[in-house]
């Protein structure tokens, strides 16, 4: 062979290994789990404990283990709830309680300011405002939101709108004009922040001048350390603050807390939401605009309709009392008396004995889950039949299954029901604000 002819054969063959090598690139690319969407267009959700956070998860021995752990918070976030929906004013607290801050179960990726800081901020329905830790942050993770480095950063005047709506109260006689304020909760965790804004990055959309917390100091290990997205409906919300941009349209698909190595999706706006999809309408507090409650009219298990008082379910504005679509809240909570005959039924059905496991109280031998009936939750206009995946958790060993429920907390105002992520996990849940409807369709958000 010629060296001409060698050298040709060599330029092939280096050009064939760039051209695979740049193959497996995009293809790995491709692949990523943790990438954003092709189009650009979703912004995706992460199991807070799953490959794709930043997060590292409690030493657990099991995916049971970490979900007991994580629904031990669960007693707090409805207390917190409660709470709220019972409160008699429409001011809205930028971060209302420890008991949300206790809970972090998935986070989405976004960036703040210009030119944008990427932030994991966990997702939570039931609260309204943003908060971050910023520089210079007394007691915050290391990861804060440099504002100095920011060409659209801004802080808000304390005589503004948005400052009662954050704080409760208007401008003090004296003292700085910027909107500083402190939260304490319940003895364990506070901050102090102040009210700015900027841009907010969701995937391709920039939202300018959004409000948010800037917080300055913690106390306690209870804050989100990358802060929170709010996804309720007051006015310093991520709907109300985007204007028409979304136009009063979000949906999600959450992973399995299984999903190691998978996202779920957060849709903004009615581009791209499912085209046939049932639907029962949102319910407004007026004493809590942000809760999405929903007109919850029975529970069948198997075949069995539950019997349960009507008083247990109707909703009631003046003492909270209803059920709700939580983001927050891991395992589905029911009044004691629902959750009592739910649980009397199913156990009814499967037979054998049965065992507790943390927060759950209804644990028996996996070679009893083929007669384990479905549990279907029945709205106005729409019945959702749980998936087994939404309806029972399993041991590590897989000799265990318990049913992934429980009764509420027995406080002072234990009147709320709340229907928490795991029964929402792969499933296409859609909150149309805009025409007070929350949709719900199966799809495989892993």
């Amino acid at each position: 062979m010629h060296a001409h002819t060698k050298v040709q054969a060599m330029d092939s063959t280096i050009i064939a290994k760039l051209l695979l090598f740049a193959l497996l690139i995009s293809s790995t690319k491709a692949l990523d789990p943790c990438a954003s969407q092709a189009d650009g267009s979703d912004l995706s959700i992460f199991p807070i404990y799953s490959k794709c956070s930043p997060f590292n998860p409690p030493k657990q021995d099991s995916l049971l283990n970490t979900v007991i752990n994580m629904a031990s918070k669960d007693p707090q976030r409805l207390k917190y709830l409660s709470s709220l929906a019972a409160q008699m004013t429409t001011s809205v607290p930028i971060a209302p309680g420890q008991q949300v801050l206790n809970i972090a179960n998935y986070v989405v990726r976004v960036k703040l300011g210009t030119p944008g800081q990427l932030m994991f901020m966990v997702l939570d329905t039931s609260n309204d405002a943003a908060w971050v830790p910023c520089s210079g942050c007394t007691g915050c993770s290391s990861t804060t939101f440099i504002t100095n480095t920011s060409s659209t950063y801004g802080s808000l005047d304390c005589s503004m709108a948005q400052c009662i709506q954050a704080s409760g109260f208007s401008c003090p006689a004296t003292g700085t004009s910027y909107c500083v304020f402190n939260q304490s909760y319940g003895g364990d965790s506070s901050f102090s922040a102040s009210l700015v804004q900027d841009s907010l990055g969701l995937a391709n959309d920039v939202i300018p001048n959004f409000a948010f917390g800037c917080i300055n100091s913690i106390s306690g290990r209870s804050i989100p350390p990358q802060g929170l997205l709010g996804l309720g409906r007051g006015p310093l919300s991520l709907l109300s603050q985007s204007g028409s941009l979304y136009s009063g349209v979000f949906s999600y698909c959450l992973p399995s807390f299984k999903s190691y190595y998978f996202s779920g999706s957060l849709k903004l706006g009615p581009a791209g939401q499912p085209k046939s999809i049932r639907t029962t309408p949102l319910l407004r507090n007026p004493h809590r605009p942000s809760l999405y409650y929903v007109n919850l009219t029975g529970v069948s298990v198997g075949r069995v309709w539950v019997p349960i008082a009507p008083e247990l379910l109707t909703f009631d504005p003046n003492t909270g009392a209803g059920t709700i679509i939580d983001s927050g809240t891991v395992i589905s909570r029911f009044v004691e008396p629902i959750y009592t005959a739910i649980r009397d039924e199913f156990r009814k059905q499967v037979g054998g004995s049965f065992s507790s496991l943390g927060a759950f109280d209804t644990c028996f031998a996996v070679t009893n889950e083929a007669v384990a009936p479905a549990i279907t939750l029945h709205f106005t206009g729409l019945n959702l039949v749980l998936p087994m995946e939404n309806s029972l958790i399993h041991s590590s060993a897989g000799s265990l299954a318990c049913l992934a429920m429980a009764a509420a907390p027995n406080n002072v105002n234990s009147v709320l029901n709340v229907i928490a992520n795991l029964q929402q996990q792969n499933l296409r849940i859609m909150f149309d604000v805009a025409n007070s409807r929350l949709g719900i369709a199966r799809e495989l958000c892993n």
